[in-house]
């Protein structure tokens, strides 16, 4: 691309859609790194890299005008259509996340949370811990967190 005038020339055509000075013609769309990115003109997405990259970001790449993170957001927005999460890709990712995920809407986090949902009153930090096969102890050995999900009681 020899009008092609970059920072970092390395980056044309390494794989990643660097946009900016990078996603213009004469850098050949940097170097066909852009090629899907730029089937979403309207896409406002700040780092296009994550357009299609196999993992629903949300936020502003779960947009119609970005083809819902060019597809990666299809299943998640389909199972879980008023579930509105700063990362999608953490509903059902094998661990209760709690908060903002762990809501109807979004499946009790995609299923990650039914086990510490059997306990209302167990108030921990990361409640993915409880009933996880191994005993933490101390604030989730206690009765209101089932002695860690059952994790901590002897057989």
């Amino acid at each position: 691309y020899p009008d092609c005038k970059v920072d970092v020339p390395s980056f044309i055509g390494d794989g990643y859609c660097d946009g900016g000075q990078y996603n213009t013609e004469e850098c050949g769309w940097d170097g066909g790194d852009c090629i899907e990115f730029n089937k979403y003109p309207d896409c406002k997405a700040d780092d296009p890299s994550y357009i299609g990259d196999g993992v629903c970001d949300g936020g502003e790449f779960n947009t119609e005008e970005c083809g819902w993170d060019r597809g990666d957001c299809i299943e998640f927005n389909t199972k879980y259509p008023d579930c509105k999460v700063d990362v999608p890709s953490f509903i059902g990712d094998g661990y209760c996340d709690g908060g903002q995920y762990n809501t109807e809407e979004c499946g009790w986090d995609g299923g990650d949370c039914i086990e510490i949902n059997k306990y209302p009153d167990c108030k921990v930090d990361d409640p993915y811990f409880i009933g996880d096969g191994v005993c933490f102890g101390g604030e989730y050995n206690t009765e209101a967190c089932g002695w860690d999900g059952g994790d901590c009681i002897e057989p």
